[in-house]
């Protein structure tokens, strides 16, 4: 009987193509040939242009702004693989976007991830690759497998070339817990919290700290800034009580005009981030990004060999890649 393994072909949207293409890079492959455009009243258009029958497809395409646009090419691109005849597809989502909207917080609101993901199966997902879900249990929405990798391995490996004295991990609320617990952990510095209270959808306050912070340099941690209402807050307020310095880390940089601004007058001294997204200018402001293409790429490797994609979780695992 015949078990060969089929073909590899790697699609990007037009989301991110430039972090699909270094995926590409990556693994020694060529990226797929696709026409995706929009028609003039705005309907997405999509045209694979090689024979991906019996494939096993993988479709990069982050659902960062503009959010709707993006998911419906992939919905598109996946309906457009399936109709082609591929063996398997693989939505590659570095950055899943409605992931805040993940529980019913008050009357009447939907699960809005919990349709996306229900959008992705029907269309014809069979798997999906994604990277720092805001909340874990957004996972197990899929009905179908779920990779989930996270960021921490390169974030970290970064931040070990730097100087590393008087560092202390702050998660700037106590959702963050756990993520800033496993920085800590793994540089081997102290922790703190900073609780807060929403006011709106893009106003935050920073009411209280816990933990000592007092001529430390302090490095804020969390998974995803948008509006950086969260991060100016928590550092203003770190300042405050002590902190010699406050630089800042986030998974993905789904950077607003007002983020921006904020960042400029904020306490905050740089901004590391991954290319999870497309990232733009800080506009004077330091932002470093740092490629997940690597590891992307070699959790589309080990998916299409069949092999485990745990290593990948480990540190001093991901620095041999």
């Amino acid at each position: 009987m015949d078990h060969r393994i089929p073909e590899l072909r790697i699609f990007s949207g037009s989301a991110h193509r430039q972090l699909a293409q270094r995926i590409c890079d990556y693994i020694g492959a060529d990226l797929g040939d696709a026409t995706v455009t929009s028609f003039p009243d705005g309907e997405t258009f999509v045209k694979i242009n090689e024979n991906i029958r019996g494939r096993d497809v993988f479709i990069v395409q982050p659902t960062c702004p503009p959010t709707n646009q993006n998911l419906m090419e992939l919905l598109i691109m996946v309906d457009a693989a399936r109709r082609a005849s591929a063996d398997r597809i693989t939505a590659v989502l570095p950055f899943f976007g409605y992931a805040r909207q993940d529980r019913k917080d008050q009357p009447r609101v939907p699960i809005t991830a919990k349709l996306i993901a229900n959008l992705l199966t029907a269309a014809g997902v069979n798997r999906v690759l994604t990277m720092d879900l805001h909340a874990q249990q957004v996972a197990g929405f899929f009905d179908i497998p779920v990779d989930h990798l996270y960021a921490a391995p390169v974030i970290i490996r970064h931040l070990q070339s730097k100087d590393l004295t008087d560092v202390m991990v702050v998660s700037p609320d106590v959702g963050g817990i756990k993520m800033a617990q496993a920085y800590a952990q793994a540089l081997d510095t102290g922790l703190a919290i900073v609780a807060k209270r929403r006011k709106s959808p893009t106003e935050i306050e920073a009411v209280n700290v816990i933990g000592e912070v007092e001529g430390k340099r302090i490095f804020l941690i969390d998974d995803l800034t948008e509006t950086a209402g969260t991060l100016c807050s928590a550092a203003k307020l770190l300042k405050e009580s002590g902190a010699t310095e406050v630089f800042a880390g986030v998974s993905h940089a789904v950077l607003s005009d007002l983020a921006i601004e904020r960042l400029k007058k904020s306490e905050i001294s740089e901004l590391i981030c991954t290319n999870s997204v497309p990232v733009r200018s800080g506009d004077g402001f330091p932002i470093t990004t740092l490629c997940i293409a690597d590891l992307l790429g070699e959790g589309i490797k080990r998916i299409h060999d069949d092999e485990s994609v745990t290593d990948l979780f480990r540190i001093s695992k991901i620095e041999k890649i």
